[in-house]
């Protein structure tokens, strides 16, 4: 996808693209304290492939997420977000998405699919706000919000509030 004008994004030749995990990323950004202070941070992106159809409408995209990679610059913060009251890392190493589905509104594009958390699967929507490609591939911004008690990660309130804005940068080559 190419930007066109403000907000308006333009699909990129069809094809299959694989994600490159060493130049993909998954920004957070959620507040502590009882909303009181901001706390940002990243995981990494395993892998993934994003599927650009000729009919749009009928492009997806896969991403598996390392859950354990969780970071927020906080050790012990760290450390209780990996463990069995939030992720699980130990048990549930992976956090997966799956998209068969783009819509387009006006020049906006979302990608709708499933995350899955903790072995829980619920509906999330990505607004595709950034696309751009050349002859190395693709490359994309998008950002969702997530409820994480809609995960039955509810433990904590004060520690980590209860929704997330993700923001995530994805690059990808033809595969």
């Amino acid at each position: 996808m190419s930007q066109t004008a403000a907000n308006a994004l333009t699909v990129p030749a069809p094809g299959t693209y694989t994600i490159d995990p060493s130049r993909s990323s998954i920004a957070f950004r959620t507040r502590h304290v009882f909303g009181l202070a901001g706390v940002d941070g990243s995981f990494s992106v395993l892998s993934g492939q994003i599927r650009v159809a000729a009919e749009t409408a009928e492009s997806g995209a896969t991403a598996v997420i390392d859950a354990n990679s969780f970071t927020s610059g906080n050790g012990t913060r760290d450390d209780v977000v990996r463990s069995d009251k939030y992720l699980a890392t130990a048990t549930h190493p992976h956090i997966t998405f799956t998209s068969d589905a783009v819509r387009e509104s006006q020049g906006t594009y979302t990608l709708h699919g499933e995350l899955t958390v903790r072995a829980t699967t619920r509906p999330v929507e990505l607004l595709i706000e950034q696309s751009l490609s050349g002859p190395d591939g693709i490359s994309f911004r998008a950002t969702t919000k997530i409820d994480r008690y809609a995960f039955g990660i509810t433990a904590d309130k004060g520690m980590t509030a209860r929704y997330l804005i993700l923001t995530l940068a994805v690059v990808a080559s033809p595969a």
